[in-house]
């Protein structure tokens, strides 16, 4: 895109606060926020930097979204990096995105709070409800205060919260209706013409008119309180504090706590396009709480030091999603974004860069910590890189566990930022085979299904990682493949450890950080599916069930020891009389049974 073309385009765009991108081909190449669109955009037509000017070339598009105020440009702007991830952008890898409310489109739109809305509109809102169009407000940054002010809508007009697959074919309401929580549409307790006209109602409020809520909860308060249910009164009062401030400051910002008990302390490092942002944070004087976060940063023509302020800028807006706002920051330099400084100072946060005294020292130690981890490159990044994808920030892995064809089951356990998230494991009892194959075919597609589907409520990941070689690899993509679920898959044997691409294999060096996390999540997958075979081995019914004198403990050591009632038909006597439990004529009576 040239300049000429670019004025052009910055001459449509509104004069108003919000979000622009800079896209080629459907990818984002640079997400900025504004005061003023069309001064903002413009300004792009004479680039500052040829790295800048790369990117203005590199577009043939523009896309904008408006927002009511500064401040939700300023989340709205870290929602979309964090999202899109784009190349010209400081991006910080283990950030969360903001939380922002959507109303989605269906016959009867449920209300949720979501950090990926299936369709991001305006920021102030966008379709009327119950069309095909999904509503969206935010981005915010209290999600405690965010969830109050949904859990009294819900209360006050039934709103539903259930999946659409929870939704459809119901016979009777479920138990948000029974608490008051729904109005049940699901079963025509009430007509979808009424509950819609209660979702308008829920999106004038986010639309700004808070009386449609607060009228209500006062309404109620004052009743409770007449009736001397003043611990009910009390509760109401609160909540309708929280809704009435809601739109005070134009987008349910953060509280500070005051007296600056709380300070944190900033440092960063730059190599290269690695950052790292260490972070002291000091409660009542007390130095309590020390780490690292690393960002990507874009390369630039400009030496390290002049990309501080950049680098500093997009990890304060992006970190703070989701965490209280310290009464201070010391900085290692200013940040030189005026609308940060703007959101910084409407939540009372103090911004200082001290030159001298105990604060400049905790600014140096912050600096040292940053120092010793610039450059240094995390497994999840490590990992991406190696196999050439975009991310691998969450990982499930698989694997399969059965004696010889019986007791079949497959486990599905989830690595997120390198750690187990256990909250998302899942296992499965597969239909009884002696084909390991079969098996994690039928494994992969219960799980592909299920996503494609949306009967599974885990994001979806960024590879799966397969306990096996070639064999059980090629069984998995077949899976994917039949069901249509488009997620990057490789395989990983024990015997070699190499890594089983589609393509080819990788040999990776025994101290690789990369190899160690795959290893992690391959190791889990299958301790996970061996617990869960010896568990229901443990359970089922046998012919063993039928000798006198085996009762269930005998019976558990027997198949722990032997793997299967096969097993233990071809033992010889010696062999059964080992197991604790199990006498000469025990021993010879099993033999003569089996």
């Amino acid at each position: 895109m040239n300049g000429e073309t670019l004025r052009a385009r910055a001459s449509d765009l509104p004069r108003e606060p919000g979000v622009y991108q800079f896209r080629t081909g459907g990818t984002t190449l640079y997400v900025g926020k504004a005061v003023d669109l069309r001064s903002r955009v413009r300004s792009y037509a004479d680039p500052r930097s040829a790295r800048i000017r790369r990117m203005v070339e590199r577009a043939d598009d523009i896309e904008i979204a408006v927002t009511d105020t500064e401040t939700q440009a300023l989340l709205l702007e870290a929602n979309l990096i964090k999202r899109h991830q784009p190349r010209y952008n400081v991006r910080l890898k283990d950030d969360k995105s903001y939380p922002m409310v959507q109303f989605t489109a269906h016959e009867a739109p449920r209300i949720e709070i979501t950090r990926d809305p299936e369709h991001t509109a305006r920021a102030d809102g966008g379709a009327a409800a119950g069309t095909d169009t999904t509503t969206v407000f935010g981005p915010f940054t209290d999600k405690g205060r965010l969830e109050t002010v949904v859990k009294a809508i819900r209360e006050t007009y039934g709103l539903r919260g259930c999946s659409d697959h929870k939704y459809a074919g119901r016979d009777r309401p479920c138990l948000d209706y029974e608490v008051g929580l729904c109005t049940a549409p699901c079963t025509r307790e009430i007509d979808l013409e009424d509950y819609r006209e209660d979702v308008q109602s829920a999106i004038r409020f986010f639309e700004g008119e808070t009386g449609v809520l607060a009228d209500p909860l006062r309404r109620e308060m004052e009743t409770a309180a007449e009736n001397r249910q003043f611990e009910r009164a009390a509760h109401l009062r609160d909540r309708l504090e929280t809704v009435e401030a809601f739109h005070g400051d134009g987008d349910a910002a953060v509280q500070s706590i005051g007296d600056e008990r709380v300070v944190d302390v900033i440092g960063v490092a730059i190599r290269g396009e690695d950052a790292t942002v260490a972070r002291l944070r000091a409660e009542d004087g007390k130095l309590l709480e020390r780490d690292r976060h690393t960002l990507e940063a874009p390369r630039t023509d400009d030496q390290a030091d002049s990309a501080v302020p950049g680098v500093l800028a997009a990890f304060l807006v992006q970190y703070y999603a989701e965490r209280r706002l310290p009464d201070a920051l010391l900085l290692p330099e200013r940040h030189e974004d005026d609308e940060v400084a703007a959101w910084l100072d409407a939540e009372g946060v103090s911004v200082r860069v001290p030159g001298t005294g105990r604060e400049a020292t905790l600014v140096d130690l912050a600096l040292k910590n940053a120092r010793q981890n610039v450059g240094r490159r995390d497994e999840c990044g490590m990992l991406a890189d190696a196999l050439g994808l975009d991310g691998a920030r969450r990982l499930e892995g698989f694997d399969v566990s059965h004696a010889q064809g019986t007791a079949a089951v497959g486990s599905n356990v989830a690595f997120v930022d390198g750690g187990a998230d256990k909250s998302a494991y899942r296992r499965k009892k597969l239909t009884d085979e002696n084909d390991d194959y079969a098996n994690m075919r039928t494994l992969i597609a219960w799980r592909a299904r299920r996503a494609v589907e949306g009967r599974d409520d885990r994001p979806d990941p960024d590879l799966l990682v397969i306990d096996g070689g070639r064999g059980q690899l090629e069984a998995a993509l077949e899976a994917l493949e039949d069901v249509g679920w488009s997620v990057p898959a490789i395989g990983l044997a024990k015997a070699e450890e190499r890594v089983v691409t589609p393509d080819r294999e990788y040999d990776w060096p025994d101290d690789a950080p990369h190899l160690h996390l795959l290893q992690r999540v391959r190791d889990e997958a299958h301790r996970f599916a061996v617990q869960y075979h010896q568990t229901l081995r443990d359970d089922v019914s046998t012919v063993l069930d039928d000798v006198s004198g085996i009762g269930p403990e005998t019976r558990k050591r027997l198949l722990r020891r032997f793997g299967s009632v096969e097993n233990v038909r071809e033992a010889s006597v010696e062999e059964l009389r080992s197991v604790d439990g199990i006498g000469e004529k025990t021993a010879r009576l099993l033999e003569d049974r089996l």
